[in-house]
């Protein structure tokens, strides 16, 4: 190639002419020099290509740069599960081949700068700084994007725990445990994170706000969300929880204690399964103590109610109250002999109630229910002082079901009188027969052996006198004063017969026959 001419003119008017030659477009090659080629190699592993721009090929440095720039593009921002390993892998042999093919050239080609071998070597170990300074601060921006994420994880965990706070723990039970998990997750999994170091004063919170329904004195509303934080520790570590992990007892014995006496005062289901937690969980503890008082208190508004206007009610209090404070622990010295001592005084109370009861429903006009009331009282008191008269109240209840008049009074426990009365029965069943009126009482007699049913056809008769056929009819004669007294023959033994009903208004002077007969198909009559 030729270079530029140039034309000059001297003093003495003479022009000149020379040329300049064209420069060179690089270093000329010079001969192979391994140091040289060393130093290239470690300037291109820098990723910046400076081996290659030394040299003055200026396309292969852009392709390392913009190698580099894509693997800046791929990993900024940093990810908190940082660089995949197969985008480290390709971009390292990247780096390698790039090394590699700027030492092979940098063997005989000359650099720009610096002219001496070592001090290209020296360049291209202070220039590996870049990449291992670069690793650093990636890894440091990729533990803050771990520390960003764990703390928008606790963000989230406090979400929602503040929004299930104020509504039912029943309905928001399932966010709680999710967040608990969440707060366990931190300190188990992360715990020299930033969030890790918030999680107890956000369990704090988190107790406080599970066990809100306590704070505002509602008891029974408390009661399972404290017994749900009492298995948290089952969840958190204990050294997580620190005080928080006794946090919930004094505040559950409390609450069961409050709501089993708002439910016993009330006569409402609960309070006994609630004792029962409070006496097994918390055995020493002040609310315990006073579990056998309140139900001795409960015992004593029973037994005086059996005396006021609804005694059936008061019964039914005591026998329930008494098979319930039987099966409440008391492991504690003292508390079982208590509640036992308890549980009979209302056993006892119920039994001899049920005569009050008894008294309550025939003044009523309940008469089934009277008479099942008396013979269950006789039953379980034979010896008490009202068995006698229960049992003639009984008898008059079961006639008054047939005889409402007979219910009007309540018998008493007078018997005998001046009037003879002979019962007589004419049919093949044994019957019992029971009156009432002045006098109440009950006998039985045994079927007749020679006697039948009578057709209703001919009872309607004129003249049909039952009782008249022979003089072996079974028979009883009582004594009873003058005035109105009911019968009611019963037939026994698994007769189809029903019973049948007499009105007797007794006089002096007079004697008196009943008169039991059996017509076919309408059951026994008087």
């Amino acid at each position: 190639m030729s270079g530029d001419q140039y034309g000059v003119r001297d003093q003495d008017g003479w022009s000149h002419s020379f040329v300049v030659p064209p420069m060179p477009p690089g270093p000329p090659p010079g001969p192979a020099d391994g140091w040289r080629a060393v130093g290239v190699g470690l300037l291109n592993l820098s990723g910046l290509g400076l081996g290659y721009a030394l040299m003055r090929r200026p396309l292969l440095m852009l392709v390392c740069w913009a190698a580099t720039g894509l693997l800046l593009f791929t990993v900024l921002p940093a990810d908190p599960d940082g660089v995949s390993g197969a985008t480290l892998t390709v971009y390292g042999l990247f780096l390698l081949l790039a090394a590699v093919h700027g030492a092979f050239l940098g063997l005989r080609n000359r650099l720009v700068w610096p002219a001496k071998s070592p001090l290209a070597i020296a360049l291209g170990v202070l220039l590996l700084g870049v990449p291992v300074a670069s690793g650093l601060l990636y890894e440091t921006a990729r533990k803050e994007a771990v520390e960003e994420m764990l703390l928008d994880r606790l963000e989230k965990a406090d979400e929602l725990v503040d929004k299930a706070s104020g509504q039912t723990f029943s309905s928001t039970q399932s966010e709680f445990r999710r967040a608990l998990t969440a707060y366990d997750d931190l300190t188990t999994d992360h715990p020299d994170s930033r969030a890790a170091e918030k999680v107890p004063d956000r369990l704090k919170t988190f107790y406080t706000t599970v066990g809100a329904p306590y704070e505002k004195q509602q008891y029974c509303d408390a009661v399972a969300p404290l017994e749900y934080l009492r298995t948290v520790p089952q969840t958190v570590g204990k050294q997580d929880l620190g005080s928080l992990t006794t946090w919930p007892d004094d505040r559950l014995a409390t609450s069961l204690y409050e709501c089993a006496s708002e439910s016993l005062a009330g006569d409402t289901e609960g309070w006994h399964d609630q004792f029962s937690d409070l006496l097994t969980t918390f055995p020493d503890s002040e609310q315990a103590a006073k579990v056998e008082p309140e139900v001795k208190a409960a015992v004593d508004k029973a037994v005086k109610a059996v005396g006021g206007d609804d005694p059936c009610t008061a019964v039914d209090r005591l026998g329930t109250l008494g098979s319930q404070v039987k099966s409440l622990p008391g492991d504690k010295a003292g508390v079982a002999d208590a509640l036992a001592a308890d549980a009979g005084r209302a056993e006892k109370s119920a039994s001899a109630g049920v005569y009050t009861c008894g008294v309550d429903q025939y003044n009523d006009g309940d008469f089934a229910e009277a008479v099942t009331s008396m013979n269950d009282f006789v039953d379980a008191n034979k010896k008490h002082k009202n068995a006698p008269r229960a049992k003639k109240i009984a008898i008059a209840a079961e006639i008054a079901q047939e005889v409402p008049e007979a219910g009007k009074k309540l018998p008493t426990t007078r018997s005998g009188g001046s009037i003879s009365v002979t019962v007589k029965n004419d049919s093949p069943d044994e019957i019992q027969v029971m009156y009432t009126g002045p006098v109440t009482g009950t006998f039985t007699l045994k079927g007749c052996g020679t006697c039948s049913s009578y057709s209703w056809s001919s009872t309607l008769v004129t003249g049909f006198k039952p009782c008249n056929g022979n003089d072996n009819y079974p028979q009883r004669t009582i004594s009873l004063p003058v005035g109105t007294t009911y019968f009611l023959h019963k037939p026994k033994g698994g007769s189809t017969s029903s019973a049948a009903s007499d009105t007797a208004k007794l006089e002096s002077g007079y004697i008196y026959t009943e008169c039991a007969y059996v017509t076919s198909g309408y059951g026994l009559d008087s």
